[in-house]
């Protein structure tokens, strides 16, 4: 009896050990795929940001805000927007926008 005891222990500790072993693979592998996944975000200076953009800024639509930072995003599929944080008083927003000062959803 005592055997049989000890033999399942035995066989339970094993599965265990190959099922955690099993565990960081997976995770790898779904970091990798993440990693593959991300988009690269360049800081910008506002006074730097393309024409269509600083147009844009300085229409009716942006009337008291100010850009306090700016990035400039390439999205995986290589696509690339600009993310601007800004500030109108206390309020503050992120708009994205495309090199010509167009809204990006």
């Amino acid at each position: 009896m005592k055997k049989l005891i000890v033999s399942a222990m035995a066989l339970t500790l094993i599965s265990f050990a190959s099922v955690q072993a099993n565990t960081p693979l997976n995770t790898n592998k779904e970091i990798l795929s993440l990693v593959s996944n991300t988009q690269e975000k360049v800081a910008v200076k506002p006074e730097e940001l393309p024409d269509g953009i600083k147009k844009t800024i300085r229409g009716e639509e942006f009337t008291g805000w100010k850009v306090t930072s700016a990035f400039l995003i390439t999205a995986p599929d290589k696509t690339q927007y600009y993310e601007l944080n800004v500030k109108n008083g206390k309020e503050s927003a992120r708009v994205k926008l495309d090199k010509d000062g167009k809204n990006v959803s």
